[in-house]
């Protein structure tokens, strides 16, 4: 019993320092972002400002269009996250639960998106953006104009799938019965009834995790709308923080902005993170 409760406190004592050390560039960050410009270029290192200057957050979001870069960020994000769920949740399923020819293989195949970084596969897929057919002002053949470069399917299109969300989708199916569709069956569901109105609506630990995942991912990335547009209108939020690097960086504007732009994934993790925690500790059950 003395053994437990010294374990207890061994991982309590750990588990906040890790906290803490998490959650220091946070605390860095806002306290940046509260400070005048002569407290953040003191020589002496000052954590806390004297006086909050909250007015740094309305001067940031008064430099630049924010309405619109803040649209350009909700709207890929929302309709990432909604296609990706659907699409992840239905080749999991099909993976787990559909008996077809090749199934393994094809899996296994998916899986080496996995074991391929990004930055390779960055080239090629602004090609294919460059060269779609009959967009952007292209011919049939995908040449003669810019395709999807600079518009919202080519910020889009990039995130909608994922190796990733089909073996976590995929997994998480396993660990049902098989029983469940020998009674869908019975009841005379085919695939498509027995996914949308058995399976999905018993998703929601595996679409929570997901969908913070995916919401998480779409709205920092920073390198694939950089890539992929080049007017001001087509910026995303983490493109825009760059309106405050002009010569000299003003950090205290940076900051603001940037606590901004956090604080929506911040708010939609404490609403899903039970969920969150559930779909991840579901989806490893069963391989």
């Amino acid at each position: 019993m003395k053994q437990l409760k010294w374990n207890t406190v061994v991982v309590i004592v750990f588990l906040g320092t890790a906290s803490l050390v998490m959650m220091t560039p946070f605390v860095i960050m806002v306290t940046t972002s509260l400070k005048t410009a002569a407290e953040i270029n003191s020589p002496t290192l000052q954590i806390f400002p004297h006086k909050a200057m909250f007015s740094n957050y309305l001067k940031a979001m008064s430099t630049g269009n924010w309405g619109r870069w803040f649209f350009n960020s909700i709207f890929v994000t929302v309709v990432v996250t909604g296609v990706s769920l659907l699409l992840n949740s239905m080749a999991g399923y099909a993976f787990a639960r559909l008996d077809f020819r090749w199934r393994t293989p094809l899996f296994f195949s998916m899986m080496v998106g996995l074991m391929i970084p990004p930055q390779i596969t960055m080239i090629p897929s602004f090609l294919i953006m460059k060269h779609i057919p009959l967009a952007g002002g292209n011919d049939l053949f995908g040449l003669g104009g810019t395709g999807w470069i600079d518009t919202y399917p080519g910020l889009m299109v990039n995130h909608l799938a994922g190796a990733f969300g089909v073996f976590l989708s995929r997994q998480y199916y396993l660990s049902f019965p098989r029983a469940l569709d020998e009674a869908a069956e019975i009841d005379g569901c085919s695939k498509w009834r027995t996914y949308f109105q058995v399976y999905l609506p018993l998703s929601k630990p595996l679409l929570a995790a997901l969908g913070v995942i995916k919401l998480t991912g779409t709205w920092n990335d920073y390198v694939w709308p950089l890539i992929i547009t080049n007017s001001e209108k087509m910026r995303t939020v983490q493109l825009a923080l760059t309106v405050f690097k002009d010569g000299v960086i003003q950090w205290e504007l940076l900051m603001a902005a940037t606590t901004v732009v956090t604080l929506p994934l911040i708010i939609i993790f404490l609403f899903t993170q039970r969920y969150f925690i559930h779909g991840l500790i579901t989806s490893g059950v069963k391989g």
